[in-house]
């Protein structure tokens, strides 16, 4: 995106003071609970009400019986599944729940409720959490938690419920991430570097593809994308894969909750052991894979290994060619990796980084600012690899032999004491960028900015040793010149300082009739 340099601070997140009120209220009663085990509890009870606000807002219409649903029966569960909705027993609805909610039996009541719901919704079946009758869970919290839940979205109308639903699911997986620290970085990647993802690609239409999909929020974020510019949920097909069992329960639901349908495989794997979608290519790869992975599994003679062999104590390189494994002609991948995959000549990690750059597939390089992740203090990046640089697809010019490298690592705002975020205007300057680089219709002309962006070719990428870090190509930032005459500028400061001397008397005396005041003056 382009990039001029601008100050601008108005944050990605929208404004959630709702969202914020409710977390503190949450919070608050969570008690000693651990947030990790914490958060599967209100994750799953907000999909709880979720589901059930559905399924109520299409009972309502079925009951009615106008138009389409004349003649149609409220309580038949064929009626819901051929509308493409999960069908909601009696003993699952919320009002159930928050009927029950000061028993002492509610644990049980909540358990019952997501067994019901995934013996009749086979989609769901081993996804939602069903432990809330456990001694460990105080039932009392558990029932004003509920009591919590209940007023999401109250006094809206049905798809204004749902979106508020959504959008606190959303903000609670933030906060959680958070929390947890760096464990937070196994489900969650900050939404601010999502979005600059999704922007920088502009998944239109097409196949998305996130092999370690952590929570969903690649696939979320691109949904949005799509229908903010006009287009409709089904226009993208949204494919992924995620290693960790209840990571993908929680992916799984947030997917649900916007109504996104994908296919993450039929269960949790290892995409190096078992490529759950082997014969994909997609158009778009998105991904946030662990960095510097250490403890991964190698298969020497693997066909994903096109550019080299990976070395088996860092996986950064095994990804980067399972991304490019699964492009599709024309197609284009953006991924985060650790600052290191950028220059690293480690066991063969220089060879396999220089034939990819030699196959011209390296479209854009992105050093980011530190602080951006719950999870890690390492330095990253973004990296954009594609196999269209021919001015197809969009593209109005070619940019063969040629990358982009864009340094934001000034940019940015604090948004607490140690994490900070890419404002809206951050991200219009970076995704503004690439796009009138790359010749993208209606994104304006492109140049090179002294000390942000600069367009490098091959060759010269090869001087460098092919290491891909910006710093190396777009060099300092231009110094404001200086137009003033000198005269007057010696006169100005003069007198500027004159003025400081005056001060610095005036607060001397001040200070010497106090200490006199004290009886220590002289």
């Amino acid at each position: 995106m382009a990039r001029t340099r601008s100050k601008t601070s108005s944050s990605t997140s929208p404004q959630l003071g709702f969202e914020a009120k409710l977390w503190l209220t949450a919070d608050k009663l969570r008690n000693n609970m651990d947030a990790a085990e914490y958060k599967h509890v209100v994750l799953g009870l907000i999909f709880l009400k979720y589901i059930s606000d559905s399924f109520e807002e299409l009972h309502a219409k079925l009951a009615t019986g106008e138009g389409d649903f004349s003649g149609a029966d409220p309580e038949d569960a064929d009626e819901y599944r051929a509308l493409g909705s999960f069908w909601v027993p009696k003993e699952a609805r919320w009002a159930t729940l928050q009927e029950s909610a000061k028993q002492p039996t509610i644990g049980k009541t909540v358990d019952d409720a997501m067994s019901a719901i995934e013996r009749d919704n086979p989609k769901l079946k081993g996804v939602l959490p069903k432990d809330y009758a456990r001694p460990a869970l105080d039932k009392h919290r558990l029932g004003e938690l509920i009591d919590l839940v209940s007023t999401i979205g109250l006094g809206d109308a049905a798809n204004r419920s749902k979106d508020i639903l959504g959008r606190v699911y959303e903000y609670f997986l933030t906060q959680f991430a958070s929390a947890e620290g760096k464990n937070g970085g196994q489900f969650y990647t900050p939404a601010c570097v999502v979005r600059l993802l999704v922007t920088m690609l502009s998944p239109y239409k097409g196949r998305i593809y996130d092999p370690c999909c952590g929570s969903g929020g690649m696939f979320v974020q691109s949904e949005k994308f799509v229908e903010a510019h006009g287009g409709r949920l089904g226009d993208i097909a949204v494919y992924g894969q995620e290693s960790n069992s209840t990571t993908r329960r929680l992916a799984l639901m947030n997917l649900a909750i916007r109504g996104i349908e994908a296919d993450l495989g039929p269960e949790h794997a290892d995409t190096f052991r078992r490529d759950l979608h082997p014969d994909l290519r997609a158009d778009y790869v998105l991904a946030n894979p662990p960095f510097n992975d250490s403890d991964w599994h190698r298969n020497d003679d693997d066909v994903r290994w096109q550019f080299g062999l990976p070395p088996k104590g860092n996986a950064n390189f095994a990804w980067v060619q399972h991304f490019l494994h699964h492009l599709a002609p024309g197609g284009t991948a953006g991924f985060i990796l650790a600052n290191g995959s950028m220059s690293s000549n480690q066991s063969g990690e220089g060879e396999i980084r220089k034939a990819i750059i030699e196959a011209d597939l390296v479209d854009c390089m992105i050093a980011l600012p530190g602080q951006l992740f719950y999870s890690t203090q390492i330095p990253v990046c973004l990296w954009f690899l594609t196999k269209n640089k021919t001015g197809s697809k969009g593209r109005l010019r070619k940019r063969l032999g040629e990358t982009l490298f864009i340094d934001a690592r000034k940019l940015g705002s604090m948004i607490d004491r140690v994490h900070r975020e890419l404002t809206e205007t951050d991200l219009a300057q970076i995704a503004g960028t690439y796009h009138a680089w790359r010749g993208d219709k209606d994104a304006g002309t492109y140049a090179d900015v002294p000390g942000f962006c600069k367009a490098a070719t091959t060759a010269e990428i090869a001087t460098h040793g092919h290491v891909l870090t910006p710093g190396r190509y777009v060099g300092a930032e231009e110094a404001e010149a200086d137009t003033e005459p000198f005269p007057e500028k010696m006169k100005r400061l003069v007198a500027d300082l004159e003025a400081q001397f005056t001060e610095s008397a005036r607060l001397e005396a001040v200070i010497r009739t106090n200490l006199k005041t004290l009886g220590y003056g002289r």
